[in-house]
């Protein structure tokens, strides 16, 4: 039924291409090296054209290679701004489109799902995909009651291509590693490969959503769709217009930018303590900005609209009340007792000794945002905080090596670092402070007794 599968060995053929594109480069890199011009141009052009064939094969293929370049879609602005350029666009179209499957194979999977007579769930069905990422792609219809909604459709063989290709790329992480830097690309696709069987699961998607969608359903400032029907491969919401957070990044006034920035932070950490999950997939991909009712009310009343629940950290209490104390006391330059509670939650292994005032230092990127009322968050400022982690030769580069991370905090991570990235990305001025004292434990000062 799937063409995804005779695909397979084209797949893996241009994944296991790319190293070998990286030696090439390489080569040719040094012969460049004895030409005479400097090894700091060299490097740079040498990155640079990596970087273009890396996301042009990854924007072909579907399956881990997708979901891969959309996680580092988000890391984009920790680039220098001479290598991000040329590429920017195609890591943009990486956050929002993927080849579509043919629609021969899209009926048939609605007909295996759905039963033969699917199309009477339906008043109109587009055949042509509105949308389509790493799993499954996503068509506007009509269904029976007059609701229009979008249908996501898994790729047959979703689940394998995502295996295949994630283990494939685990072989060569090590090669990724310089093109963002100070990102450890190793342990995130070790956490994707993790996170597969939930993903392919729209029954947990289903049931986060509606979780989610209950929630916000009255809520001033989130969107989140209503869940119509779900089956096996299958999942029916309802349509959610708007402009994508891509094209707010790419083309959107300062005021869109500073009010998508603001409700993105807010529903990220407000969403643990009102649903006991969290939003695991930040790219912009999944965020739409919804303009208000009243035209005259301006961005202050536009909305964020929220897509994809396929990632999702289940945390009944909320984010933990140590990361808020911990932060707090950070803001406050009260290094030891930092050093004491991450040594207590796992952070620093008890054959470590590190100077808490390093690690502060090291923490700078999260601790700078929640000090200021009010944070602009910019590629610049992105950069420099990468180069300082990236830079073998840097203090914060060594201590970072030292560090550990538990288990239990590796999605809450990935998810703070990526919202920060994409915040760079709107070069958005955000309230931060404001968020984290409303939403986050142990982030206020508690009360005296």
């Amino acid at each position: 039924m799937s063409d995804l599968p005779r695909k397979a060995v084209t797949r893996t053929a241009k994944l296991a291409a790319l190293p070998l594109g990286f030696a090439g480069r390489a080569t040719w890199g040094l012969g460049k090296r004895i030409g005479g011009r400097s090894a700091e141009l060299v490097a740079r052009e040498l990155q640079q054209r990596t970087a273009e064939q890396l996301f042009k094969v990854l924007g072909e293929l579907k399956g881990g290679a997708m979901k891969m370049g959309q996680a580092l879609s988000v890391f984009e602005s920790a680039l220098p701004e001479e290598v991000a350029g040329p590429y920017r666009a195609a890591l943009t179209k990486l956050q929002d489109a993927a080849p579509p499957m043919p629609t021969r194979t899209v009926h048939a999977v609605l007909e295996e799902r759905l039963g033969p007579e699917w199309r009477e769930l339906f008043l109109e069905f587009e055949d042509k995909p509105a949308a389509a990422a790493s799993i499954g792609q996503v068509h506007r219809a009509v269904w029976h009651d007059g609701r229009e909604v979008a249908v996501k459709v898994q790729y047959p063989g979703a689940g394998e291509a995502l295996l295949s290709d994630l283990t494939q790329l685990s072989r060569f992480a090590r090669l990724l590693g310089p093109l963002i830097p100070g990102m450890d690309i190793k342990p995130l696709i070790a956490e994707m490969r993790d996170r597969v069987s939930e993903e392919l699961d729209y029954a947990l998607e289903a049931e986060a959503q509606r979780i989610h969608a209950e929630e916000f359903a009255d809520d001033p400032d989130v969107v989140v769709p209503a869940v119509v029907h779900q089956s096996d491969q299958i999942l029916v919401t309802e349509w959610m217009d708007g402009i994508p957070l891509a094209e707010v990044i790419a083309d959107g006034t300062q005021e869109q930018r500073d009010r998508a920035g603001q409700l993105l932070a807010r529903f990220l950490f407000s969403g643990p303590a009102r649903t006991g999950l969290l939003h695991a997939d930040p790219h912009p991909g999944n965020f739409r900005l919804l303009p208000g009712a009243d035209e005259d009310e301006g961005p202050e009343g536009w909305r964020l609209g929220v897509l994809d629940f396929g990632t999702v950290d289940r945390l009944p209490g909320g984010l933990p009340e140590t990361i808020g104390t911990c932060l707090r006391m950070a803001v406050t330059g009260e290094a030891e007792t930092v050093y004491e509670l991450l040594c207590a939650e796992g952070f620093v292994k008890e054959s470590v000794a590190l100077d808490p005032d390093a690690v502060l230092e090291y923490l700078l990127p999260i601790i700078e945002p929640a000090e200021a009322e009010a944070f602009v968050f910019t590629r610049g400022w992105m950069r420099t905080q990468a180069a300082r982690i990236a830079d073998p030769r840097s203090p914060a580069h060594q201590l970072g090596k030292q560090l550990n991370l538990p288990p239990s905090y590796l999605l809450i991570h990935r998810v703070t670092l990526s919202t920060i990235g994409v915040l760079c990305q709107l070069n958005a001025t955000v309230r931060l402070r404001g968020e984290l004292a409303e939403w986050l434990p142990g982030f206020e000062e508690p009360d005296p007794v």
